[in-house]
């Protein structure tokens, strides 16, 4: 596989994708629990996105028959000046029939058609050429699929994140350290910054990326089994703080009542995926190559 220098200036990469999953499965399974609280309402609200490439009607109809639904995660790193690139791209099944979830990540260096642009280039692209709404078209089309809603987030909130949540405890398989704090092996409570080092840490790792993954990993469930069971008021406002300052979606107040209520039970069998293909140069630009028949095995994953 061709070797992507300059792939450093892109950071946090991983910060990104982690956002994406938390915050969507807290929404799904964890603030619909805070719909007592009086300024919920106003916080999603807020966070209140609408996109024309998803008909909303159809959508509905599939809650209220409690049917599968595909979510399209993007964790957006937006510059100054910049309109952004979708540096995490993630497709979130939800199926209350058999109380299961899947969860694939599509690289965002995927050589891929955007819909709308007339171009063929990385998928991350389709933002920055038309928004949420391109990206909504080109993930479509690159999967044969239909998405039902979408969940933005920027590149900040982890840390606050895990701090909204009265920090958290994971089991950590090595002995490290990164960024000024120490790890050892076993039970490891953890702040936001703390948690922040433990996922970000590669060097030491024997297993690299992999390794690294499953750190990020065990960081997501800790702050999903956390979040899904905060009872106090003034932790549940932070979390909603949180949410709100780093999410845009058109999953709608009423909508999440629907979700608490009939899929809340999803992520008791969650089954993450990450696309498989190969990485190749094209023109001098590296581009991950990912087979027809990867794609249909996604499809197949996702589809009705």
């Amino acid at each position: 596989m061709p070797s992507r220098k300059g792939k450093n200036k892109k950071k946090r990469i991983w910060l990104r994708v982690l956002l994406s999953l938390i915050v969507i499965l807290i929404l799904v399974v964890g603030v619909f629990a805070f719909l007592t609280i009086n300024n919920a309402r106003s916080t999603v609200s807020n966070i209140q996105k609408s996109t024309n490439a998803i008909d909303q009607k159809e959508v509905q109809k599939k809650v209220e028959n409690n049917e599968k639904l595909n979510v399209l995660l993007l964790g957006v790193d937006e510059r100054e000046g910049d309109a952004g690139r979708s540096d995490a791209l993630m497709v979130m099944s939800l199926d209350p029939d058999n109380d299961s979830m899947k969860i694939v990540s599509i690289p965002r260096d995927t050589r891929a058609e955007i819909v709308g642009n007339g171009t063929t280039e990385k998928i991350n692209h389709a933002y920055a050429r038309g928004g949420v709404d391109m990206s909504i078209n080109t993930v479509e089309n690159f999967l044969d699929i239909d998405l039902d809603y979408f969940v933005e987030m920027n590149m900040e909130g982890l840390s606050d994140l895990v701090d909204a949540v009265g920090g958290i405890t994971v089991n950590s398989q090595l002995e490290f350290t990164q960024n000024g704090y120490s790890f050892t092996q076993g039970e490891t409570s953890m702040d936001g910054k703390k948690a922040m080092a433990y996922v970000r840490m590669r060097k030491e790792d024997p297993n690299g990326d992999f390794g690294r993954n499953a750190r990020q990993r065990q960081v997501i469930q800790a702050v999903i089994d956390k979040g899904a069971s905060i009872k106090s008021v003034n932790k549940i406002d932070d979390l909603l703080d949180v949410l709100g300052n780093n999410v845009q979606t058109n999953i709608d107040f009423s909508t999440m009542t629907d979700l608490f209520q009939n899929y809340r039970n999803v992520r008791k069998n969650t089954e993450n995926y990450q696309m498989q293909g190969t990485g190749t140069t094209i023109d001098g630009v590296y581009y991950y190559e990912i087979g027809q028949e990867e794609r249909d095995k996604v499809h197949d994953m996702l589809g009705e």
